[in-house]
């Protein structure tokens, strides 16, 4: 029997630990999952009913074998919920532990082995047949295979905030710890414009009405919107997505995009963009380190904008903010944040370059995924690093690992049977953070496990979303390329 390790109790562990319990009978399965061991991490944790998912109800799931699919579970508490629409990220935490409570009693009644712990692994060492789990309480686990599912890093302040301005307690690194705050602030600035932003800037507005916000990124771009209702596909997508593959730089990938566009005024980009899905993880695959250093320098800003959108009520609410006067977005570097508090941040406008200081009486720094492995004060990855068992990734977008999740050491060598899933495999796979990925490629190395094997490359590169995935969105809309 072999005995497999999940570490780590976000959405992409439960979707590990839940398919090991259905396809491994013959597996002796341990979820080292923390205190916070129900499957919902930080993106399904938030109570807030404003935040809500970016994909649309009939293509949200843990599993793709699951016995009640996601929008039936909604139905019943939503009535006259319907697959296109985006429902409130906690409903779909309630959810994941719904799924996992079923699949915990059905393992017990076959009397399969598995075992969950509410406590922190702090560190791995190769055993004899394996690896040696040290958990927070000083005990220790072994296992056969161990598959890190780690989730989201803690955010680290960016450099440019002084050590007096984290002492204050007016610089916040958790945007979601904001109801907890008992001082009322007069202005709010939040740092980025992203999807983490957005639902930062939705929490500040709800509790404190009177608050003057602020929004401040390099580009001053906000998430680009979902369309109400999901129309047909891009008619040409598969020769489009051909062409694309066959590119060797993000340059002519945008320029086979933008001639597209132009080409089909009809069609919607989101329709192209969407249609790209399936493809991500083998069109960042084919781009030289290089290549991928220019992606990231000159377009990772539209491409999350354009990739990661925001539902239609969330673009409303934000927009009526806009009109009202309560919220102000400027494009602008951020230089220095200083001050005991209230703050000085000072910045420089992109388009004017003249610097001046926005003064806030809380700052929270809400600028999304944080993967610098290197830099973490994560104890498990940092022992992982330090002990050479892992290697941070060059582009420090998690960690260097094969395309089927398993880790290189400090000598680039194939960690055996030690695996990573979600967004450490960022550098790897790139788009591998968003539910339906990350159940995609559950299902596929719980497969792989419980066939005795190594997950292959083509399964574990396959980021396009599972059965039952809405329809992709189309519109007449500008192309929002540059």
């Amino acid at each position: 029997m072999t005995k497999i390790a999940i570490i780590g109790g976000g959405a992409a562990g439960a979707a590990l630990f839940g398919s090991l319990l259905r396809h491994g009978r013959m597996l002796d399965v341990e979820w080292i999952a923390g205190a916070g061991a129900n499957g919902r991490g930080v993106a399904y944790a938030t109570p807030d009913p404003r935040h809500l998912l970016n994909v649309r109800a009939a293509g949200m799931g843990l599993y793709p074998d699951a016995d009640e699919d996601f929008l039936t579970f909604a139905a019943k508490r939503l009535p006259n919920t319907a697959g296109t629409d985006f429902l409130p990220r906690h409903l779909f935490g309630d959810f994941i532990e719904s799924q996992l409570q079923e699949r915990v009693a059905s393992a017990r009644r076959r009397g399969q082995n598995f075992l969950v712990h509410a406590q922190e692994a702090t560190r791995i060492a190769p055993h004899v047949g394996g690896y040696r789990i040290v958990l927070a309480d000083g005990t220790a686990r072994e296992a056969e295979v161990v598959v890190l599912a780690l989730g989201s890093l803690a955010a680290r302040p960016l450099r440019t905030v002084s050590s007096d301005a984290l002492a204050s307690g007016a610089y916040e690194l958790d945007p979601w710890s904001l109801p907890q705050r008992v001082q009322v602030p007069r202005r709010l600035l939040v740092i980025g414009t992203g999807l983490t932003a957005v639902d930062t800037l939705l929490s500040a507005a709800r509790l404190w009405p009177q608050a003057e916000l602020v929004a401040v990124s390099r580009h001053g771009l906000l998430p680009f919107v979902h369309l109400p209702s999901p129309l047909e596909p891009y008619a040409l997508q598969q020769d489009l997505n051909a062409a694309l593959l066959a590119c060797t730089g993000a340059a002519p990938m945008l320029g086979l995009l933008r001639n597209a566009m132009r080409a089909s005024p009809q069609v919607a980009w989101r329709s192209i963009i969407d249609g790209m899905r399936p493809i991500n993880a083998r069109l960042w695959d084919g781009l030289t380190l290089a290549r991928r250093k220019q992606f990231l320098r000159h377009l990772r800003w539209l491409w999350e904008a354009a990739r990661h959108r925001t539902a239609p009520q969330t673009a409303q609410t934000i927009q009526q903010l806009l009109d009202e006067g309560r919220l102000q977005v400027h494009a602008a570097r951020v230089l220095a944040v200083a001050g005991h508090g209230p703050l000085d941040v000072a910045v420089r406008a992109r388009a004017s370059q003249i610097q001046s200081t926005l003064q806030a009486d809380l700052v929270v720094q809400a600028t999304g995924l944080d993967t610098a492995a290197a830099y973490s004060a994560h104890p498990l990855l940092s022992h992982l690093l330090r002990d050479g068992l892992a290697v941070a990734d060059p582009l420090q977008l998690g960690v260097a690992a094969q395309p089927d999740g398993r880790l290189l050491d400090a000598h680039g060598n194939v960690q055996p049977n030690l695996y990573a899933i979600g967004s450490l495999l960022r550098g790897n796979l790139w788009e591998c953070t968003a539910m339906p990925e990350i159940r995609a490629a559950a299902h596929a190395l719980a497969q792989s496990l419980a066939a005795g094997r190594t997950a292959s490359a083509d399964q574990a590169t396959a980021c396009a979303p599972a059965a039952g995935v809405a329809a992709v969105q189309t519109h007449s809309l500008p192309c929002p390329c540059p």
